[in-house]
Parts: C-alpha cells; sequence; structure tokens
C-alpha cells in the first residue's frame, strides 16, 4: 500500500506539489492522472525517495522506502525508461540491479521472458528502440517481485500488441493483490485498466474517485434517436422533467428518460427507427473537464485560430 499525507514540494517560489494525500489499495489498479506539468512525476520521485518533501509523508507498506532493508522487494517503479548505461546489454543491466539486493541471475530470466526481451537480451541497451527500452524499465520495476509496482507512462512508444500486453500486466498484477500505481495523462487508455483514478493538477488534489464515481462526473446521461418520425415522437415524449431537443429534422435528443423508457414508447406506437443510442461524455472528456483550468500549455486549433 501507498500512503501520501500532507505531501508538498517546493522549489524556490514554485510548488510543484501542493498539500497531497491519497491512498494506493492493494488489489487493484490506481491510475494517477494529470496533464503534463501537474506534478505526477514529482509525487512519484518522492515516494521513491528520491527528492525530499518539503513537508508531508509517502510511505510504502508503511515505511518510508529509505528505511527499507530492500526496496527492490518492497516497490518496484519505472520513472524513465532510457536510464540505463547504453553500453550494457538488457541482461546485464538486470544483472547489476540484481546484485544489489541478491536476487538471482535465474529471476533475471525470469523477468526477461515476462516482458518478452529474452531474444534482445544480449544487445546493448543503448540501440533498443523506446518500446524495447519501456519493456526493459518495466523488467527492472518486476525484478524483486515487490508488492507495490509504480509506474511513469508505462504505454509510452508501446505498439498496439504492447500496450494491449501491458494492460493485460497490469490487471494481473492488481489481481495477484498487489499495489499498482500507473501515472498516465491517456484517459482513454486508463479507461480502459484502472478501477480507482486519482487526478491532480498544477500540484493540488481534482479527484480521487472509482471508476463508477468518475463516470458519474460525466454529466447527464442523454439518449439519441433517429426516425422519420421525430414530430410524433416528441410529442409522445414530452412530459414533465423530460427534454427532448431536436437534432437536425430527423434526430431527437432526450434527457429525462433511459432507453429501456424511450424504447417501450417507440414499440407500443409502432414507430420505425433508424438509430437509439445512449450518450454521455466519454471518461477522456470527464478528464479534459476537469482539468482544464490546470494545463500547463494551453493551444488553439487551426479552425480556432482563423476564427
Amino acid at each position: 500500500m501507498i500512503e501520501v499525507t500532507n505531501l508538498t514540494k517546493r522549489y524556490g517560489t514554485t510548488t510543484a506539489v501542493d498539500n497531497l494525500s491519497f491512498t494506493v489499495k492493494p488489489g487493484i489498479v490506481t491510475g494517477f492522472l494529470g496533464p503534463n506539468g501537474a506534478g505526477k512525476s514529482t509525487t512519484m520521485r518522492m515516494i521513491l525517495g528520491l527528492d525530499t518533501p518539503t513537508s508531508g509523508t509517502a510511505t510504502v507498506n508503511g515505511r518510508s522506502l529509505r528505511k527499507q532493508t530492500a526496496p527492490l522487494t518492497e516497490l518496484g517503479a519505472l520513472l524513465e525508461a532510457k536510464a540505463v548505461h547504453p553500453k550494457r546489454s538488457g541482461r546485464n543491466h538486470l544483472r547489476a540491479l540484481a546484485a544489489t539486493s541478491g536476487i538471482s541471475n535465474q529471476r533475471v530470466d525470469e523477468v526477461l521472458d515476462i516482458v518478452g526481451l529474452s531474444d534482445v537480451a544480449d544487445r546493448q541497451a543503448g540501440g533498443f528502440s523506446l518500446g524495447m527500452s519501456q519493456r526493459l524499465g518495466i523488467a527492472s520495476a518486476l525484478l524483486g517481485d515487490p508488492s507495490t509496482v509504480m509506474l511513469d507512462e508505462p504505454v509510452n512508444g508501446l505498439d498496439p500488441e504492447g500496450i494491449l500486453w501491458i494492460r493485460h500486466l497490469l490487471k494481473d498484477l492488481a489481481a495477484e493483490g498487489r499495489t499498482v500505481l500507473v501515472s498516465s495523462h491517456l484517459m482513454s487508455e486508463m479507461a480502459l485498466t484502472a478501477e480507482h483514478f486519482v487526478i491532480i493538477g498544477q500540484g493540488r488534489m481534482i479527484a480521487d474517485v472509482t471508476a463508477a464515481e468518475l463516470e458519474d462526473l460525466s454529466g447527464e446521461s442523454t439518449v439519441f434517436v433517429r426516425t422519420a418520425e421525430a414530430s410524433r415522437l416528441r410529442t409522445l415524449l414530452t412530459r414533465d422533467g423530460v427534454t427532448v431537443r431536436d437534432e437536425g429534422s430527423d434526430g431527437l435528443s432526450i434527457v429525462g428518460l433511459d432507453s429501456g423508457a424511450i424504447g417501450r414508447v417507440i414499440a407500443d406506437q409502432a414507430i420505425v427507427v433508424s438509430e437509439l443510442v445512449n450518450r454521455r461524455n466519454s471518461l477522456e472528456q470527464t478528464f479534459m473537464d476537469l482539468t482544464s483550468d490546470a494545463v500547463e500549455y494551453s493551444a488553439r486549433t487551426i479552425t480556432q485560430a482563423a476564427a
């Protein structure tokens, strides 16, 4: 378990992390989300003990990682995929890490197999692609068979097969009862993986919610119906508490009735429809809405610039 309590980090007059508190529980994947510059990496560095907090604490399994006698077996982390000596082979990089904690070379071979690098493990790491480097970084994180795994942007540089692999790996690690914290700014990917979300912006907490709670934040649910009898259906559906809006000549957007109730009206009145679909903001859009005031750099589209 990771526990962050009133964590603050200042660099001169700049506050990178501002009184942050959250808990990452075992058995589920927790997504640590925020736009670039939100303070995610700084927070993770303080959890690892690489940076000293200005105030507050960050503990792993009840203790500061600096006080753990075998930190690789407590917390495995990936922060920077390319943080490897370029002339050292992938296998020797892992063996050097393993030697610091009494981990066997057999375990090195096991994690190379887990991440799919066995066939290229003796190549110099400097020649690895970004995706291969990500896999080597994940192998490093798994080396000590840790109870807690923390990965910063693990899908960066991976191809679609690699993204699917990391998605299943994270879920499998959580299913084994491990604590899994994954930092990302890609809500679309985290929506397929995480069960809990910690969202920060400008170093401050924005939301600490389950996947279901985050979905509830996505705003009102609407039902869209397309039919040549839109005018008649609008009349049948209009009542107290129900809002029906026209979308073109043959489309209706309905708020206040679910698709089942609308479907029963359609069936009872023998109205032919070509489309009936539930609409709700995607989790990605919800994330964008929540963090809109915390974006470090905001650009306009070409269309907006020309307007």
